[in-house]
């Protein structure tokens, strides 16, 4: 300072005042503190928590997100030290040896500024050394609907024309029929049909959920352990929520009974387990009543979805019957006609099945605004930026109907077109058809 004393807590390292600065944090949700614990765990403990706090300068922070940046890259000769610590921490979990994305290193930035403002205003630093570090840009991939071509495409060469992809209603469905006898069904229609994280369905508890309102109550959201890995080369857009992504859905009928027949099938397992059933409160759980993970819900979408390529594979390849596949797969022969008489059904992630919801909401309502609070969006704005490719195959229905609104004699493409000179006459010469036509009337444009 400028009476050269140095702010109170000189002695303290980084490592020390973040981990204390996390236990300050009494009323963030589960989440947030997930997510907190984990940059803290991975990044800024092992980067620079052996720094002295005061010590601490941008150079510091710069290094770490430059070594941070070479995680799950080819090295050009040996590892730095920092590097070195990095990977230390990940020896255990590939998933977090991916390399790094410019949207979680982001992520990862917040955190540390958000501890040192604290810092700061706790007279533990004179200024923020984080405030003014520069940041790679994010490339932001937006959502692209699987449309014919697209699917046809992937059927060729295997490829996804953007690592997030929507599937149309009528793909949608196909899921939904191939996958109505799952244990899990209930969980799949409400997250196509009410877009809500998987988090968020997994957290559900029953007392959420009115049955007289046709209402959900979304109060938490369940981090899983895979949940904010890095994405590799992939920047998805953020998903902001509003405060505390606590909101409201209404439930549509079928979704209630939906909901209520699998309430009364989780009481028929809670009474053949008898003392031994684990009462966690919530909707989703396995049969014995234990907790269901985000990871693993995600997981079983993802066998389903490629267990529906896997029956018309075999169908093709081997000519097995719809008796022999349901049989083999135990599996309803009606799912089993269902993936033989849709057609392929192209890859999503269970959060872009999120982004089904959304669509099929806008289809509906035309009505951006609900979308947004559908989703728990911080802004609609947000909303219309990222949905802007989801939402044009059902913009084109409502330019089909102003068109509509003009009133015609016969419609354009049923007007009279004048012979043209090779139709007049077939030994017309090319030099005739290309002869200007005869001057006319002048018209004042």
């Amino acid at each position: 300072m400028r009476d050269g004393r140095r702010p109170e807590g000189a002695d303290l390292t980084v490592g020390r005042y973040l981990d204390d600065w996390l236990d300050g944090k009494a009323s963030l949700a589960r989440s947030t503190r997930h997510s907190y614990e984990e940059h803290i765990r991975l990044y800024l403990r092992p980067g620079l928590g052996h720094l002295r706090l005061v010590d601490l300068r941008d150079f510091h922070i710069e290094k770490l997100y430059a070594a941070a940046m070479m995680i799950g890259r080819e090295p050009k000769g040996r590892p730095s030290p920092l590097l070195t610590r990095l990977l230390e921490v990940r020896r255990d979990n590939p998933e977090h040896r991916r390399p790094l994305s410019a949207t979680r290193l982001r992520r990862v930035h917040a955190t540390l500024v958000s501890a040192l403002n604290s810092a700061v205003k706790r007279r533990k630093l004179r200024y923020n050394p984080a405030e003014h570090v520069e940041l790679p840009k994010a490339r932001r991939v937006r959502p692209l609907v699987w449309t014919a071509p697209r699917v046809a495409a992937w059927q060729r060469n295997g490829t996804r024309p953007s690592p997030v992809m929507v599937w149309t209603p009528q793909q949608a469905g196909a899921f939904l029929d191939f996958a109505e006898a799952d244990r899990l069904y209930p969980l799949w229609h409400l997250i196509a049909h009410r877009g809500m994280r998987c988090g968020e369905a997994a957290a559900l508890g029953w007392t959420e959920i009115d049955f007289e309102d046709d209402s959900i109550y979304i109060l938490d959201n369940l981090p899983g352990p895979s949940s904010s890995a890095d994405d590799a080369d992939i920047d998805i857009y953020e998903d902001p929520k509003s405060e505390g992504g606590h909101r409201t859905i209404s439930l549509d009928e079928t979704t209630r009974d939906v909901l209520a027949a699998w309430q009364n099938l989780q009481n028929e397992e809670r009474a053949v387990y008898g003392t031994a059933w684990t009462d966690t409160g919530r909707v989703f759980t396995h049969p014995g009543g234990s907790e269901l993970t985000p990871d693993g819900i995600s997981q079983r979408f993802e066998r389903l979805v490629a267990r529906f390529a896997t029956v018309r594979r075999e169908h093709a390849e081997h000519g097995w019957s719809v008796e022999q596949l349901a049989t083999r797969h135990r599996m309803p022969a009606e799912a089993i006609e269902t993936a033989l008489d849709f057609g392929p059904l192209p890859p999503i992630r269970l959060h872009d099945l999120r982004h089904t919801a959304a669509s099929l909401t806008y289809r509906a309502t035309r009505d951006l605004k609900i979308v947004s609070e559908l989703l728990g969006h911080a802004s609609v704005h947000f909303t219309g930026d990222v949905y802007t490719s989801v939402f044009s195959d059902a913009d084109r229905a409502a330019a089909k109907a102003a068109a509509e609104i003009v009133p015609r004699r016969r419609p354009p493409g049923a007007r009279p077109h004048a012979a043209s000179p090779s139709q007049e006459d077939p030994s017309a010469t090319q030099s005739e058809i290309d002869r200007p036509l005869p001057d006319g009337p002048e018209l004042d444009l």
